[in-house]
C-alpha cells in the first residue's frame, strides 16, 4: 500500500522562473523543465534567455523566453499576462532575479544603489508575487519561492543595499506565508551561500578555495544545480505543509560559523 497520495511531481505546472538566463536561475528553468514543467523563463536579456529556452527546447521540454525589466512595474503586469496568454495560470512562482551593486554608506552614487537593489531584489518579488496571486489561489496549492541569500541572514561590510534587500525578502516570504496560508499557497526562501554564478565569477579561484575551506563544513563553493534542487523540493505538491522558512543552502557555512 502507498505511503500518501502526495504527488512529487510538477509536470504539466506552469512556473515562472526570473533570471533564468544564468546561474541559479538558468539551473532552476532546466531542471523544472526536465521535470515537466511548462516553464516562463524571464530575464533582462533577451539573448541570453533565449539561449536557455533553446537548450531547454533541444532536450525535448517546454520553456518560452520573455525579456522583461523587472524594475519596471508595467513591465512585471504585462508579462504576467503574457504568461497566462501563451502557459495558462501560473501555478508556481520562483523571485530568483537579483542584482548586487558594491555600495560603500559614503559613497555619492549610495542612494542610487540602494533604489536599484530594492527595485530588482526586493520590489519586484513583491510585485510579481501580487500580480500571480490569483492564479497561485485558484486551487489552494500555488507555490512561491523567493532566492534570498545568507546575507539575508546576517551581513557583510560595503553591501548594505544587498544585505538590506534580502533582510527584506526573508522578512516578506515569512509575513507572506502567514496571510497566504489560508489559501493554501506556502512561501519559502532558500539564502545560497558561496555559489558558483555569475556575481562570483569574478572572484579569483585561489579566494574562493581558501574562503571555502575556512567558512564551509563542505570547503567547496556550490554549483547552481545543487541550489535548484532545493527549490524543486519547495514546489513539489507534496511538500504542502512547508511554509515560512527560509533555508540556507550554504554548505554549512551558516553551521560552522555558530
Amino acid at each position: 500500500m502507498a505511503l500518501s497520495s502526495l504527488s512529487r511531481s510538477i509536470e504539466g505546472m506552469v512556473a515562472v522562473v526570473t533570471g533564468a538566463a544564468s546561474g541559479m536561475g538558468r539551473a532552476t528553468a532546466r531542471l523544472f523543465a526536465e521535470q515537466g514543467a511548462q516553464v516562463a523563463a524571464c530575464d533582462v536579456s533577451a539573448d541570453a534567455v533565449k539561449a536557455v529556452v533553446d537548450e531547454i527546447s533541444a532536450e525535448g521540454a517546454s520553456a518560452k523566453a520573455y525579456a522583461v525589466d523587472l524594475s519596471d512595474p508595467a513591465a512585471i503586469t504585462s508579462f504576467v499576462s503574457q504568461v497566462r496568454r501563451d502557459l495558462g495560470p501560473i501555478d508556481i512562482l520562483v523571485n530568483n532575479a537579483g542584482v548586487s551593486l558594491p555600495a560603500p554608506i559614503a559613497s555619492s552614487t549610495y542612494e542610487d544603489q540602494w533604489v536599484a537593489t530594492f527595485e530588482v531584489n526586493l520590489n519586484a518579488h513583491m510585485r510579481l508575487i501580487r500580480a500571480c496571486l490569483d492564479d497561485l489561489a485558484r486551487n489552494g496549492a500555488g507555490r512561491i519561492v523567493n532566492i534570498a541569500s545568507t546575507e539575508g541572514l546576517g551581513g557583510s561590510a560595503f553591501a548594505s543595499p544587498y544585505t538590506a534587500s534580502k533582510h527584506g525578502v526573508v522578512g516578506l516570504t515569512k509575513s507572506l506565508a502567514v496571510e497566504l496560508g489560508k489559501q493554501g499557497i506556502t512561501v519559502n526562501a532558500i539564502c545560497p551561500g558561496p555559489i558558483n554564478t555569475g556575481m562570483t565569477n569574478e572572484i579569483p579561484d585561489d579566494a574562493k578555495a581558501t574562503f571555502a575551506r575556512r567558512r564551509t563544513a563542505l570547503r567547496r563553493y556550490g554549483d547552481p544545480e545543487e541550489v535548484a534542487q532545493v527549490t524543486l523540493s519547495l514546489v513539489l505538491p507534496a511538500a504542502s505543509y512547508l511554509t515560512g522558512v527560509a533555508v540556507p543552502v550554504d554548505g554549512g557555512m551558516i553551521a560552522r560559523n555558530n
